[in-house]
């Protein structure tokens, strides 16, 4: 959908991938989806980091990208991201962005 802007589709999923959850790492951008490696995840964050677009830090051993408050675009590029994620049809949503990061609260319905 995006990948004509952002050069590939494995650049527009690890920036869907960000902004769905605010934060993300390589490996966890890889199990995430099945046609993307861990090379390839950590190729696109290092790049959007040179960018500007992200920041990284380190967390025990593993470095967390997060958006750049600083970058100019910001808040143009993240809305442009909302949108797409709104029109992804809803199974692949479901799939891919909208997972649990923690188990439910024991008692609570579903």
């Amino acid at each position: 959908m995006l990948e004509a802007i952002f050069g590939n589709a494995t650049a527009e999923k690890v920036l869907l991938y960000i902004e769905s959850r605010g934060e993300g790492y390589a490996q966890a951008i890889a199990d995430t989806f099945d046609d993307v490696t861990l090379r390839m995840a950590q190729v696109q964050l290092a790049r959007f980091e040179r960018g500007g677009v992200l920041l990284s830090q380190l967390k025990g051993r593993t470095r967390l990208f997060t958006w750049n408050p600083r970058y100019a675009f910001q808040r143009e590029l993240r809305a442009l991201l909302r949108r797409a994620l709104e029109s992804l049809p809803e199974a692949d949503r479901r799939r891919y962005f909208l997972q649990r990061r923690r188990p439910r609260r024991t008692g609570k319905p579903s």
